[in-house]
């Protein structure tokens, strides 16, 4: 396996280089820590109809580096969230392998993906997801009675602890149809942490949220990473959600895709 990069070749065949908007803490720069998350040649299209195919991503190498906070932005439909799903491990690329902390996705079956996923990767949905019979606190739980990362006897301490910091200290026994958008959110953020993964995903975690509801969700969630060491990878278009990133991505620089029907039939 060659050295990883930070970021493939772009969409012209030249290297683009992100742009650093932070240094790491313990005196390292990103550069300098390996990637907990590396993607090479992945490519991802899904089937459309007379043996055309839809091209959504065609990323020749991508490295998110241990401990780094960063955020990849895009016009809609140009594949960022299809870049989740896939390091996530809920889809597989069509080929091309990808990493996460050392552990190959692409050859891991669909149970074994599953069970990765819980005990290493957080993943914030951008429709929250909510078990809606369940309070914050069983909501939180429950990522924990699955994954078994923490023991049976922590996971309720452990739950109040994370939705008390993200202040809903008050609303533990709160259902979501209870809750309001912004505490929908924060109990998925809490969730997403549940089981102190090394690598945190977020669709678009603001898009619903007004602004200065955003703004308290971001610095939660940045402050509990930061302290965490955690890798954070974060889609969003809102830009409260550049503050303190180490990099930001655009995903039109790291895709070739161009997002049009392959294999059309000629006359």
């Amino acid at each position: 396996m060659r050295q990883p990069q930070d970021v493939g070749a772009g969409r012209e065949g030249q290297r683009h280089t992100s742009r650093p908007y932070a240094i790491l803490g313990s005196g390292q720069s990103m550069a300098q820590t390996p990637p907990v998350v590396l993607l090479q040649e992945v490519h991802k299209s899904f089937p459309l109809d007379q043996g055309r195919d839809l091209q959504v991503l065609d990323i020749p190498q991508l490295a998110v580096r241990e401990g780094s906070y960063t955020v990849v932005q895009g016009p809609s439909g140009s594949g960022k969230t299809t870049l989740l799903n896939l390091i996530a491990g809920i889809t597989i690329p069509t080929s091309g392998h990808i990493w996460v902390s050392g552990t190959d996705m692409t050859a891991l079956s669909e149970p074994q993906r599953d069970r990765f996923r819980a005990a290493h990767i957080g993943y914030i949905f951008q429709t929250f997801n909510l078990l809606a019979p369940f309070t914050a606190v069983e909501n939180v739980m429950l990522a924990m009675l699955f994954a078994q990362a923490i023991p049976k006897r922590a996971q309720r301490q452990r739950a109040v602890a994370l939705l008390s910091r993200l202040g809903l200290s008050a609303r533990l026994a709160h259902r979501p149809a209870q809750l309001s958008r912004g505490e929908q959110q924060r109990v998925a953020i809490a969730r997403a942490l549940a089981n102190d993964p090394p690598v945190l995903l977020a669709d678009e975690p603001c898009a619903s949220l007004d602004a200065a509801t955003a703004q308290v969700v971001l610095m939660a969630l940045h402050s509990l990473c930061r302290e965490s060491h955690q890798t954070v990878l974060i889609v969003a278009h809102d830009t409260a959600a550049l503050e303190g990133a180490d990099q930001v991505l655009d995903i039109r620089d790291i895709n070739r895709a161009t997002g049009r029907p392959d294999g059309v039939d000629r006359a």
